[in-house]
Parts: structure tokens; sequence; C-alpha cells
């Protein structure tokens, strides 16, 4: 019988300041697995989980909403959000970890535009107050056009971009946010670069 989400939450909430501790067993078995575990109603794969990305989660929050008790709340409304549509992932659609950074995203971004502050969801700011009708005019189409490019890059390619770029964290806290080698995180994101330049060229010379 499947756990309701309040207990689901009070499951995050009492773990929450706990160190991860895996078991030989429990590190070999696949974010994505964990997954179908939990659309299955399997708390004890919810856990694992739990232990093993409330850190990188609470991290991202931390960054971008700079408010410990507001991270906090962001991650247990992550894994809550993760038990109620652990079903809605697809394994031929990617890896576990990527589904799992876009719940969180949705989480923080809500808490953060709950009391309206900018996120790397929103595109970057235009220009300065003080700036001329032609300087705003062409900052805000920027803005909006580099905005658009990133979005029309591949998933795999802008997540990397999202979490390195707008998120701050570093490419070793990215490769290991999406558990993946580092190797590859850094391989993504020139390709996205490379992709933004091809997608921006002759535009804004």
């Amino acid at each position: 019988m499947r756990k309701t989400d309040e207990q689901m939450e009070a499951v995050a909430a009492s773990t929450r300041s706990e160190a991860p501790v895996i078991g030989d067993r429990d590190a070999r078995t696949s974010d994505g697995d964990l997954l179908l575990r939990i659309a299955d109603g399997d708390s004890a794969a919810f856990d694992i989980l739990y232990r093993r990305f409330s850190r990188p989660v609470f991290g991202l929050a931390l960054r971008l909403l700079r408010d410990r008790s507001r991270a906090e709340d962001a991650v247990q409304e992550t894994f809550a959000a993760i038990w109620r549509s652990a079903g809605s992932y697809r394994p031929d659609r990617g890896t576990g970890a990527p589904w799992l950074y876009a719940v969180a995203r949705n989480a923080i971004v809500d808490r953060a535009r709950a009391r309206r502050e900018p996120t790397f969801a929103d595109a970057p700011d235009e220009a300065a107050p003080d700036a001329g009708p032609a300087e705003r005019a062409e900052s805000s189409y920027v803005s909006w056009r580099v905005h658009r490019a990133v979005h029309d890059l591949p998933a795999q390619e802008r997540e990397v971009l999202e979490l390195a770029y707008w998120s701050g964290l570093s490419q070793s806290e990215v490769a290991t946010f999406l558990g993946m080698p580092l190797g590859t995180v850094k391989t993504r994101t020139r390709t996205a670069l490379a992709r933004l330049a091809d997608l921006l060229e002759g535009e804004f010379r």
C-alpha cells in the first residue's frame, strides 16, 4: 500500500539533517531503478534516493534562495513531488538524475517566484534603469535571444549550462548532482557553448 504524501514528507523531514549512508548494494542501484521502485510505492527506495540526493538538492536550493529555511522547504517539496510523480519517469528518455533535477528545479523556482526573486528559469536582467531607450531595447533583445537559444539546446546540454552558469555550481558539483563523470560534464559544456555560438552567430556582431 502506498504511503500518503504527508508520510513521505515526514520521511524527508526526519532524515533532513542526516549524512547520506549508502551501503554497497544500494550504491549499485541506479537512480532510474529507484524511481521505478518509488512509482510502485517502495518507501525503502525513496529513502535511498533521498539520502543520495538531498545534499546536492539542498546545495542547489541554498545557492539560489540564499536562505537555509527556504532551501530546506524546497528540498522537502522536491522529494514529496518525486513520491507523487515518480510514475511519470520514463527510463527510455534518460537516466534518473536529470529527471530528479527537473523536479528540484521546479520546486526551487516556485519558491523563489513566491517572493518575486529571479531564478535560472527566468531571462537575465534587463539594462540598467538609466540606460537610454536604444540601449534598453538592445539589452532586452539580447537577454531574450540568449535565453531562447539556451532553451533550444538539447536537454542534456541545457541542464549542464543551467546548473553551471545560472545556478553557480562548479563543474565538479554538476557532475556530482547529475551522477555523471566530470569529463562528461566538461564535454557537454563545450558542446553546448559551441552550439550556442552557432545559434547566435551573426546576431551580435
